[in-house]
């Protein structure tokens, strides 16, 4: 009942219960999460590269796209990235000039984007059919809600993903009987746990939709929950979501190389919180706030 009155906090909270339940069972049988939740299929996950227009915030009108493009290439030419997240706006066909800009510029990396329901149905549909040529590995939350996505599906070539409309088991069945999506993005800690998450693969594959793991930030131990998950579940197959990467962390650092995260082979979740960091972060949240955009 606790997310029914208090939502994503309150599937927050039971999550938080749940990994640690988890990581104690691991530490206490002596095996890593990962073997817990099926077995290793996979040594290393590899990770998307976020972009946002405040990467080229000197930059305006027909120069934004190529020097957007031009950080693109930097940081994917530096992190060894092979999937690249451009965060959209309200300015759908500034987005979509963008896109174009960085596909030019990375013709061999999985480019996305996700304007967070920002556009309509209408220029959702006329700028996903112009986004077709550019082979986007899908289009993330054009626009709000399962009728509108199911629209645009109807209309448009490109996968449509999302952790807008779908964010409880109970939007599945509304998903797939309206033709709403093709990925899920999955969170452990907005559905609830790693059993929840696991789950939500289960259900993806039994009716033929992908599914990847969003990322709202984390400072480690989100990261080393997804990665037993990603690194013991088939379907996880794309770049997933992380923020690891742009973000300080309280553990000892996860083996980041090449646009990709080793799987932790420790015990439970296979790290250890340094308490003097996380002491630290919470007196900065208690000063400072919460982080605002």
């Amino acid at each position: 009942m606790v997310p029914f009155f208090h939502g994503y906090l309150g599937y927050a909270a039971i999550a938080a219960l749940d990994v640690a339940c988890w990581d104690a069972i691991g530490k206490i049988t002596q095996q890593p999460l990962v073997n817990l939740l099926g077995g290793r299929i996979r040594e290393r996950v590899p990770i998307t590269a976020l972009i946002t227009r405040a990467d080229a915030s000197g930059a305006t009108g027909r120069d934004l796209p190529v020097a957007l493009a031009e950080h693109a290439a930097a940081v994917v030419g530096q992190g060894g990235f092979t999937a690249v997240k451009l965060k959209g706006t309200r300015d759908v066909f500034g987005d979509v000039a963008i896109l174009r800009a960085i596909r030019d510029r990375l013709p061999h990396v999985e480019p996305r984007v996700d304007p967070n329901a920002a556009w309509s149905v209408p220029d959702s549909i006329r700028a996903g059919v112009q986004l077709e040529e550019l082979d986007l590995e899908y289009l993330e939350d054009p626009c709000p809600g399962l009728d509108g996505m199911a629209q645009v599906r109807s209309k448009v070539r490109i996968p449509l993903c999302t952790n807008m409309c779908v964010v409880r088991f109970e939007d599945v069945a509304p998903a797939i009987k309206l033709g709403s999506v093709d990925v899920v993005h999955g969170h452990i800690y907005k559905w609830g746990g790693v059993t929840a998450t696991k789950n939500l693969a289960a259900h993806c594959s039994t009716f033929g939709l992908g599914m990847n793991l969003h990322s709202g930030g984390e400072l480690g131990v989100a990261a080393a929950a997804h990665l037993a998950v990603a690194g013991s579940t088939p379907i996880l197959d794309r770049a997933i979501d992380s923020m690891y990467y742009l973000h300080a962390d309280i553990i000892e650092p996860l083996d980041l190389t090449d646009g990709s995260l080793g799987v932790p082979a420790g015990h439970g979740l296979g790290v250890d919180v340094d308490e003097d960091k996380l002491t630290y972060f919470a007196s900065l949240n208690e000063k400072e706030g919460d982080l605002t955009q």
